[in-house]
């Protein structure tokens, strides 16, 4: 008798334990074990861009289930995963029988809708950043996660944080070696200058489903240049369009955020203001310098926390520190020096040239934090065993709420006040209408 999905997926969590406590699997634990049951069955949705630096480690799963609105994809992908089938239509992948997980490398207007129906059919998701668009998608994404998080493993693509510098950072600034914070910033810089949407050109090649690329955006005529670009740098025809994503601060503000969300056990802000380009209803800004402040928790004071954009910077440090070759970097300000990081690497300045660092005692090994490993894998490990991970709906859904919330503002003219738990702005109600974006019938997001 056919296992169904549900009893399926509690099977393969219940494989992970042995004896009478879970065993905590380490990145890789469950690779190379052939037995069917042991793999997840995935549907990998989108399957050229992001999609193609997800084939080797799928491999190791059942794919058997590929999705994509251009079908000029699928032999390639099929060549890796020659046993899928193949669909055009999202909304019917879901559907797939026998499906355990997904992981969706789609465009970013769809991100939102396909985790929450994916999570509403009790799926493990693997989302590529950002996780949706507007704050209200964010927050529905981020309820629909924790409602479930009993059952399911939620992982944000944003990858570089199994990077073990984002561990030494975050150990540098909780262990006091840059003494009280007093300020965060960071800064990115990678999106294209565009007047407004794509004109009108040509017509999709009918292996093309472009209704089904605009999915539950409003409705933009054709134009090849949005399917043009190498594989990973595809987004950057598409994602600085308002109705197709966020531009930079979701794009590379992803991965640079989060190396300093990871170190400040942040919540939501409780003001925001920015300022940037002159507003373009297609386009979102390509300067943008936004700042959120947050209140103090249970080791730090209240800080203000710092984005900069499309060539704005904060002040160096020092003169010999030129912030410009840190294409994506965060500076850590506090009062007894700053810390200066990007992904790999991190510099450590004492707030005066004669100072030094006697008052830091650096951790003993046993006390360092151990690597994350496979990002991945660590997904795939959370689905079959303890469904944590590093960056889960959760985490990085309020991260991703406090970048949309500087687009809010930046839009809105002013310093906004912000209820983190009602999630609506408070002194200037006309801003809640930027917290929402429009959809077209027939595209509900909570299918």
């Amino acid at each position: 008798m056919p296992m169904n999905p549900m009893n399926r997926r509690h099977f393969l969590k219940a494989a992970a334990v042995t004896g009478t406590g879970l065993t905590i699997l380490r990145s890789g634990t469950l690779f190379g074990q052939n037995t069917p049951n042991k793999k997840l069955n995935i549907a990998l949705i989108g399957v050229w861009g992001r999609g193609l630096a997800h084939h080797a480690g799928l491999a190791k799963e059942n794919v058997v289930a590929l999705c994509d609105v251009n079908e000029l994809r699928f032999p390639e992908a099929l060549q890796k995963f020659p046993g899928a089938k193949t669909y055009i239509d999202w909304r019917k992948c879901l559907d797939h029988k026998g499906l355990d997980a997904i992981v969706c490398c789609t465009p970013d207007h769809h991100h939102a809708h396909i985790a929450i129906w994916a999570m509403n059919r009790g799926l493990h998701v693997f989302m590529e950043k950002p996780i949706a668009l507007s704050v209200e998608e964010i927050r529905l994404v981020r309820a629909a996660y924790l409602k479930n998080k009993h059952k399911i493993a939620t992982q944000a693509g944003t990858q570089r944080h199994a990077n073990p510098n984002f561990a030494r950072v975050r150990e540098l600034i909780k262990d006091g070696a840059v003494g009280d914070l007093q300020g965060v910033f960071v800064w990115g810089n990678r999106q294209l200058r565009q007047p407004g949407y794509r004109p009108a050109l040509g017509t999709p090649p009918s292996t093309l489903h472009y209704d089904q690329w605009i999915g539950p955006s409003p409705y933009h005529p054709y134009n090849p240049e949005y399917f043009s670009g190498k594989a990973g740098a595809n987004c950057l025809q598409w994602n600085m369009f308002w109705d197709f994503g966020t531009g930079q601060i979701g794009d590379m503000g992803a991965h640079t955020m989060d190396l300093a969300w990871n170190a400040l056990d942040a919540g939501l802000p409780t003001s925001i203001e920015a300022k940037g380009d002159p507003f373009n209803p297609d386009v979102t800004p390509v300067e943008l310098t936004a700042h959120f402040n947050h209140p103090a928790n249970d080791w730090r004071p209240a800080i203000r926390v710092s984005w900069y954009q499309g060539g704005a910077l904060p002040t160096a440090p020092k003169p010999w520190i030129d912030l410009n070759k840190i294409g994506h970097g965060a500076m850590f300000k506090g009062s007894k020096g700053l810390l200066v990081a990007d992904f790999n690497s991190r510099m450590l300045i004492p707030a005066a040239d004669s100072s030094d660092l006697t008052y830091y005692k650096t951790r003993k090994p046993e006390e360092v934090t151990p690597p994350i490993g496979n990002f991945q894998e660590e997904w795939i490990n959370a689905c079959k065993g303890n469904l944590q991970t590093s960056c889960n709906f959760d985490y990085n859904g309020l991260m991703t709420e406090q970048m949309a919330l500087g687009l809010v503002a930046y839009r809105a003219g002013k310093k906004l006040d912000y209820d983190g738990k009602a999630g609506l702005v408070t002194n200037a109600p006309e801003a809640n209408a930027f917290l929402k974006r429009p959809y077209r019938d027939g595209w509900p997001i909570n299918g």
